[in-house]
């Protein structure tokens, strides 16, 4: 069955780093595109960025333009959220997502088919 597995999550102070990953399985990887979101308290899910298949292409929200960088690894099946600067509003759930094509609306959830359970981010201040 199809598995998404988010990790890296963590408790870090303002302007520190973490890295996320999240290993695929279930599914062809290397033919759908990767978004990352993420959800506050509260708050509804919120796009972060999304990669194509074959990594060229990318596009972020500009809450984290310059201080987020996806990447992905289509031999390991796992896609990374290098996270630089962190700050307090970083604070949320962070889930990744794939969706078959990179075109189109990134930001709407109802668009990616598959979802993993989601990795805590803590930004102290």
């Amino acid at each position: 069955q199809v598995q998404l597995v988010e990790s890296g999550g963590g408790l870090v102070q303002a302007g520190g780093s973490l890295r996320l990953s999240c290993a695929a399985s279930g599914f062809t990887f290397s033919t759908y595109a990767m978004g990352w979101f993420r959800q506050a308290p509260g708050k509804e899910r919120e796009f972060v960025v999304i990669i194509n298949w074959s990594g060229g292409s990318t596009y972020y929200a500009d809450s984290v333009r310059g201080r987020f960088t996806i990447s992905r690894d289509n031999v390991q099946n796992t896609v990374y959220l290098q996270m630089n600067s962190l700050k307090p509003e970083d604070t949320a759930v962070y889930y990744c997502g794939a969706r078959p094509y990179f075109g189109g609306i990134h930001s709407d959830p109802a668009k990616y088919n598959y979802w993993g359970q989601g990795t805590q981010v803590t930004v102290s201040s």
